[in-house]
C-alpha cells in the first residue's frame, strides 16, 4: 500500500520547468562535491494552495521569505554554498536589503542641460558596497543556486530532486527548511480544470492534510544530513512539545522554534537532548543585527560537532 507522500507524487504532476531546475540542481552538487565543500539546501517562503488546474485563486500564507533570505547570506559567510528555494517573488539574499521605496531613498537624480545621472547617495554607499561585494562573489564564484516554487506541489518535486543531488554529500549536507509549508491542499482529482465561476452556488472545497515529508527525507532521502527544521507557534506554553513531537517522530537535528510575535528577537533551539534560547539584545538591535545571523552561526556549530561523528 502506497504511502501519502507517495499517492501525493503520483496524483500531482511536476512543474513545467521540473527537468530544467533538475539538471541545475545535478551540475551544482556535482561541482561543488568535488570541491569537498559544505553545502546547505535553504528553504524559504510560503506555498500556494491552488483551487483549479488553470489557476486563478489560491490560498496562502503570509510568508514573505525574509527568514531564509537572510540566512542564505550568512550561511554564504560561514563558507558554505547555498541552493536556495524559494517562492517565486518572495524576498531573496542581498536584494531584499533594497526593495521597494528603500532602494529609491538611495538614489539621486541630478539633471543638468539635456543630460540626466543617477547616483548613490554618499550616505548609502557605506550600505550598499559590502552588500553588492558579497553579491558579487557569491555570484562569481558560483557558490549560490537560485530555484522557485510557487505551489506547494511544485516545492515537494523540487525538494525530492534537491535531496536526490545531496546524497551525495553525506554528513557535509546541511538542510534549513525555513519555508512555511502549506499544512492543507486540495487533491488534483478533485479540482476544477478551470476557473470556479461566481454566479453559481459558493463552492464546497475538500481540504485534505499534506503529507509530512520530513519522515522519507530524514529516512531515505539524505539519511546522513543535518536536517533542522522550523516550528512556528502563536501559544508559547506549547512550543517546545510540539517541536520535541517533530523530533521524536521524524528523527531529525533539531528544531527552530519561535512565536509569531516575537520572532525577529528570540527562537529556541531544540534537540533530541537539550533546549536553549537564542535572543538578540537591545544593543545588538540597535546596532542592526538580525537575529538569522546568530541562528546561522549556531546551526554552523551543531553541524559541525554533529559532523565528527563521521569519518568523511
Amino acid at each position: 500500500m502506497a504511502s501519502h507522500w507517495e499517492e501525493f507524487y503520483a496524483t500531482h504532476l511536476p512543474p513545467t520547468d521540473f527537468e530544467d531546475n533538475r539538471k541545475l540542481l545535478q551540475e551544482f552538487c556535482e561541482r561543488h562535491n568535488k570541491r569537498n565543500e559544505k553545502i546547505v539546501l535553504v528553504t524559504s517562503g510560503g506555498t500556494t494552495v491552488p483551487l483549479e488546474h488553470n489557476t486563478v485563486r489560491f490560498v496562502d500564507n503570509f510568508s514573505a521569505g525574509t527568514r531564509g533570505a537572510a540566512s542564505a547570506e550568512y550561511f554564504l559567510e560561514h563558507a558554505y554554498v547555498v541552493i536556495f528555494m524559494h517562492r517565486l517573488k518572495s524576498l531573496e539574499p542581498f536584494t531584499r536589503h533594497f526593495n521597494g521605496q528603500k532602494f529609491m531613498d538611495m538614489l539621486e537624480l541630478y539633471e543638468r542641460g539635456p543630460n540626466t545621472n543617477i547616483t548613490v547617495k554618499p550616505d548609502s554607499v557605506d550600505v550598499l558596497a559590502p552588500i553588492l561585494a558579497s553579491y558579487k562573489a557569491a555570484q562569481e564564484n558560483g557558490r549560490i543556486l537560485y530555484v522557485n516554487f510557487t505551489s506547494v506541489s511544485d516545492y515537494f518535486w523540487l525538494l525530492r530532486a534537491a535531496c536526490e543531488c545531496l546524497s551525495q554529500f553525506g554528513s557535509r549536507a546541511l538542510l534549513y527548511l525555513a519555508a512555511a509549508v502549506s499544512d492543507f491542499y486540495v487533491p488534483s482529482n478533485q479540482m476544477p480544470t478551470h476557473k470556479i465561476q461566481s454566479g453559481s452556488a459558493a463552492p464546497n472545497i475538500q481540504l485534505q492534510l499534506v503529507p509530512k515529508l520530513l519522515a522519507p527525507l530524514v529516512s531515505l532521502w539524505v539519511p546522513h544530513a543535518f536536517v533542522v527544521s522550523f516550528k512556528l507557534e502563536t501559544d508559547e506554553s506549547i512550543l517546545i512539545t510540539k517541536a520535541r513531537e517533530a523530533l521524536n517522530k521524524y528523527k531529525h537535528k533539531l528544531v527552530i522554534g519561535n512565536m509569531l510575535q516575537t520572532r525577529r528577537t528570540k527562537v529556541v533551539f531544540v534537540t533530541p537532548d537539550s533546549s536553549y534560547e537564542v535572543v538578540l539584545s537591545r544593543e545588538q538591535m540597535l546596532n542592526g543585527m538580525e537575529i538569522e545571523d546568530v541562528i546561522v552561526r549556531n546551526v554552523a556549530a551543531n553541524h559541525d560537532e554533529y559532523r565528527k561523528k563521521f569519518k568523511y
